[in-house]
């Protein structure tokens, strides 16, 4: 794995990111991509990418979603999450209207 390899994969990634869903926001997530780790994962408090070993799909999977964390900071998802509950409660099954 070349550094220009990440770093323009992470650049794409990024963009296309931007392009879909940031609007004009900036999309710029910080990553640190650990190689040699005991298992392909994305650490989100962390903010790593671990791969066992390069692969390309999984860094740029791996971007995108830290992109989309920082597309919706946390007290956004919080008022996402509230509203979902809210609307939950707010439904009535076709059930109980008919009893």
């Amino acid at each position: 794995m070349a550094p220009a390899e990440a770093q323009k994969i992470y650049l794409s990634a990024s963009s296309v990111v931007q392009r879909e869903f940031g609007g004009n926001r900036s999309v710029a997530p910080t990553v640190t991509l650990v190689l040699g780790a005991d298992k392909n994962e994305v650490s989100f408090p962390d903010r790593e990418i671990r791969l066992k070993k390069w692969d390309r799909y999984g860094f740029a999977q791996g971007v995108v979603w830290l992109a989309f964390v920082d597309l919706m900071p946390s007290q956004q998802r919080l008022t996402i999450a509230k509203r979902a509950v809210s609307w939950a409660d707010a439904t009535v099954d076709v059930e109980q209207l008919r009893k």
